[in-house]
C-alpha cells in the first residue's frame, strides 16, 4: 500500500484498472481479513533429492540457449510453450525484435539488493539477528551461550581463547578437533574449521 502511494507500483493489460486507488484498496481488501497459513512438510525422497531440485532453480536464468533458434541483425527466434486457455503446453516458435527481447529478458533481471531465492521467517539471513534478539526478549528468555565443544580432558589447564577470524571469511571459527605438539599456535593449540 505504501508503495502504490508513493506511485512507484503500475499495473498494464488486464491490470490497468488497478491504477485507481479506489481498486487497488478493494483489491487488497479480502487479503487482509484471510488468514494465511503456511503448511509445510518433510521431503518424501530426503535432503539430496531436495537440494537436487532447488538447484535447477539457484542459477536459472531468464532463457536458456537450447530455446534460442536463430539471432539475425533485427530479430530473434526462440522457442516458448503456451501452457494456458487449454493450449496443452505445445511448443510454440516466436520472432520479436531485438529491442524487445532484451526489454522482456531483462525483466528477469533482480534489481540490486533482492536475491534469488528468498527464506522468509525470523531466521532469513537479511535480519536473522534482530529478529532472533526481538524473539527472546518477547519469549524471556536470554542469548544462548556459545557452543565451542572444548574438551575438559584435553584443556589441561589452559586459558579458554577464542579461535581467531577465518582468515578467508572473517567468520566465526569452531573448535572442532584438538592437536598437541611443538609446533602448535598459543590461541590454543587447535585444529580450526569455519562454521
Amino acid at each position: 500500500m505504501a508503495a502504490f502511494e508513493a506511485g512507484e507500483l503500475q499495473f498494464f493489460a488486464d491490470l490497468v484498472g488497478l491504477n485507481t486507488a479506489k481498486a487497488f484498496t478493494a483489491t487488497l481488501a479480502p487479503l487482509r481479513t484471510t488468514e494465511w497459513i503456511v503448511y509445510a512438510k518433510k521431503t518424501f525422497a530426503g535432503p539430496k533429492q531436495l537440494l537436487a531440485y532447488l538447484a535447477r532453480y539457484t542459477h536459472r536464468v531468464a532463457i536458456t540457449n537450447s530455446r534460442l533458434l536463430d539471432v539475425d541483425e533485427s530479430h530473434v527466434s526462440f522457442r516458448w510453450k503456451k501452457c494456458r486457455q487449454g493450449g496443452g503446453h505445445k511448443s510454440k516458435v516466436m520472432r520479436i525484435a531485438i529491442g524487445e527481447f532484451m526489454r522482456r529478458f531483462l525483466l528477469h533481471v533482480l534489481p540490486n539488493g533482492f536475491h534469488r531465492i528468498r527464506h522468509y521467517g525470523f531466521l532469513a539471513n537479511g535480519h536473522r539477528a534482530d529478529q532472533l534478539a526481538l524473539c527472546r526478549s518477547l519469549l524471556a528468555v536470554s542469548a544462548a551461550p556459545m557452543d565451542h565443544h572444548i574438551d575438559d580432558d584435553n584443556d589441561q589447564g589452559n586459558p579458554k581463547h577464542e579461535p581467531p577470524a577465518c582468515p578467508r571469511c572473517s567468520g566465526r571459527m569452531r573448535i572442532i578437533e584438538t592437536f598437541n605438539g611443538s609446533l602448535c599456535r598459543l590461541y590454543p593449540p587447535r585444529r580450526l574449521d569455519g562454521l
